[in-house]
């Protein structure tokens, strides 16, 4: 109960802090659309910028801890779209959004804050570990399987180029490469633009939580709603299980598995709509599936901590 209190509720009301202010009126849908260009365009690259620019490269990436999250984050995906074609009985155009809800969990604006809240800030060296690779090969898997199941299967320069362009457009996917670029090379940074880039920083998470309580407040649950239930069950159950059982197989350190599970557990992000929204194709699906799925991960995310060593 404590880490109910202490570690997941001040993350999750500074998230209802936005829901109710958009809810009532009292913050502008406009102006949630501006915070969450300034937040996923802007303070978050520059968050990943810096974390990664900063980060020990040989001793946080850990393989067996990358192997344990992203095999469970490939299961779900294909558990969801094979699930949503037949199960439900989808086209294979909304099967692969539908797929993306259970890949693409929310490792930056939830699953940083709560591993920082539950184990300190040095904790998050793992998750950034995770997170310089969860764009890369979350929109790459996404985008391959929707560019394949569009194209008939047929493949060539052309889809190259489109899948190539689709991802590098991606100010997250850009700030991960920038990191790499110059923590690679060695070079420092100037004090000043660290000063600066600190300060930018110190706003992107608080404000993305607050932006994303105020998008949420836009979606009403509709839908397929057994198939919303079934989604949020492999993200918030399948993954961080699938996850948790490799860890154990690899004898993965305390730190890494605290990192991987948690990040595991977490709803579905913004992302999965975004994706959707960017073929348009099964995005009420994918909102609905937000929505439901970060309200459950206030219990499904409690009961994790209970299980974490």
């Amino acid at each position: 109960m404590q880490a109910l209190l202490d570690v997941i509720l001040p993350v999750f009301m500074v998230i209802g802090f936005g829901y109710v202010a958009v809810w009532r009126g009292w913050f502008s849908q406009s102006g949630v659309d501006g915070l969450m260009k300034f937040t996923q365009g802007f303070a978050l690259p520059c968050l990943l910028f810096v974390a990664i620019a900063r980060l020990d490269l040989g001793q946080h990436f850990e393989w067996r801890m990358l192997l344990s999250f992203y095999a469970g984050a490939l299961a779900g995906f294909f558990l969801g779209m094979f699930g949503g074609r037949f199960l439900f009985g989808r086209p294979w155009e909304d099967c692969v959004p539908i797929g993306f809800c259970c890949l693409f969990s929310n490792s930056l604006l939830l699953g940083l804050p709560l591993t920082e809240r539950a184990y300190g800030a040095d904790a998050l060296e793992a998750n950034y570990a995770i997170i310089a690779l969860h764009s890369p090969i979350c929109y790459g898997v996404g985008i391959t399987a929707m560019e394949i199941v569009r194209a008939k299967g047929q493949t060539g320069a052309g889809f190259v180029m489109r899948v190539a362009k689709a991802m590098f457009s991606n100010s997250l996917i850009l700030g991960i490469l920038l990191g790499l670029a110059v923590n690679l090379s060695g070079l420092p940074l100037p004090g000043t633009v660290n000063d600066a880039l600190d300060l930018l920083v110190r706003s992107a998470l608080p404000a993305a939580l607050f932006g994303l309580g105020g998008v949420l407040a836009s979606y009403r649950p509709e839908g397929d709603l057994r198939l919303v239930f079934t989604l949020c069950l492999i993200s918030l159950v399948v993954h961080p299980l699938i996850t948790r059982g490799l860890g154990l197989v690899f004898a993965l350190p305390v730190e890494a598995t605290r990192s991987a599970v948690l990040t595991a557990a977490m709803a579905p992000g913004i992302n999965a709509y975004i994706f959707a929204s960017m073929y348009g194709r099964a995005m009420r699906v994918a909102a609905t599936t937000v929505l439901v799925a970060t309200a459950l991960s206030v219990l499904t995310v409690w009961l994790w901590l209970g299980q974490l060593p």
